[in-house]
C-alpha cells in the first residue's frame, strides 16, 4: 500500500515491519522500502540527524515507497511541525509521561483543534501544489501520532495517557523503561510486568502498539499480547550483524 496509508493500516492493527533509521543519509530508507520493509523511523533522537538530513532520508522514503516516521527529539512543538512539513507520516514522541503531554503532543501534531502552524509550501503540503484545506485535511487524516511510554511515572497514569483523544497508538521503550525502573534487562519481571501494563491499557481503549524487537524471533509473545507493529533493528544493527556474519564466515572459509 501507498505509504500515505500508513496511518490507516496502523489503527487498523495490520501486521507491519519497520526499522530504525541512525545514519544521515537517504540510502537505507531506498534499500529497506526496496527490501519491502512497510516503515522506517528517523532517530533525530539518538543520531547525528537534523532536519536538513531527515528532509533527505524522506525524500528517499518516497523515492522506494516506504512510509517514514521520526522520533522527534522532543515533544516540543518546533520538533513536531518541523518534520511533518518536510513530509514525514508520523511522530514518535519521546518521554511522554503524562495525559497532558499526550494532549499537548496531539495539539502540536494537528491543525484542526491543534496548534500546528500552517504552511503548504514544503513537502508536505506537494510545495504549495495543495490548496490550504485539502492540505489541512489529509494531514490531520494521515498523520500517526504515536506517545513513547518509557517513564516509570507513565505506568501509574498509564490509562489516562492511552485514552488521550487523538493519540493514535504507542510505542513502548523498553529501553528507557529498563533504566527508570532500576531493572538490569528488560527480561525481569518488574519490566515485563510493566510491559503487560502498557500493552492492557492500549489493548481496552482499542489503540494499536508498536514496539522493539531484538529479532523476528522476539515477535510473537508481543503479538499474542496485541502488538501489531514491530520495529526489528535499525540501519546500523543490520550492517552490523551482517558485517560480523561475513566476517565469521570468511574466516571458517580461510581455515
Amino acid at each position: 500500500m501507498p505509504p500515505t496509508e500508513f496511518t490507516a493500516r496502523f489503527k487498523a492493527r495490520q501486521q507491519l515491519l519497520g526499522a530504525f533509521v541512525k545514519t544521515p543519509t537517504s540510502h537505507a530508507s531506498e534499500i529497506l522500502g526496496g527490501a519491502g520493509f512497510d516503515f522506517v523511523v528517523i532517530d533525530e533522537e539518538h543520531a547525528p540527524i537534523d532536519r536538513s538530513a531527515t528532509d533527505q532520508i524522506l525524500l528517499g522514503c518516497r523515492a522506494n515507497g516506504i512510509a517514514g516516521l521520526v522520533r522527534v527529539p522532543s515533544s516540543m512543538p518546533a520538533s513536531i511541525q518541523s518534520v511533518l512539513d518536510c513530509g514525514a507520516n508520523g511522530v514518535l514522541v519521546p518521554h511522554v509521561a503524562s495525559a497532558e503531554t499526550a494532549r499537548a503532543v496531539v495539539a502540536a501534531s494537528r491543525y484542526r483543534g491543534g496548534i500546528r502552524g500552517f504552511s503548504n509550501s514544503p513537502r508536505a503540503g506537494a510545495f504549495g501544489a495543495t490548496g490550504m484545506w485539502e492540505h489541512i485535511e489529509t494531514q490531520d487524516r494521515d498523520i500517526a501520532v504515536l506517545a513513547m511510554i518509557e517513564d516509570r511515572e507513565a505506568i501509574d497514569v498509564i490509562e489516562d495517557i492511552v485514552g488521550v483523544d487523538g493519540l493514535d497508538g504507542i510505542f513502548i521503550g523498553r529501553g528507557d523503561l529498563t533504566v527508570s525502573l532500576g531493572a538490569r534487562s528488560a527480561s525481569e519481571p518488574v519490566v515485563k510486568d510493566a510491559v503487560a501494563r502498557i500493552m492492557a491499557a492500549a489493548r481496552n481503549v482499542g489503540k494499536p502498539v508498536c514496539v522493539m524487537v531484538g529479532s523476528v524471533g522476539e515477535i510473537e509473545p508481543f503479538r499474542a499480547e496485541g502488538a501489531s507493529a514491530f520495529i526489528v533493528s535499525s540501519d546500523q544493527g543490520i550492517l552490523r550483524t551482517s558485517a560480523s556474519r561475513i566476517r565469521t564466515e570468511f574466516h571458517a572459509a580461510a581455515n
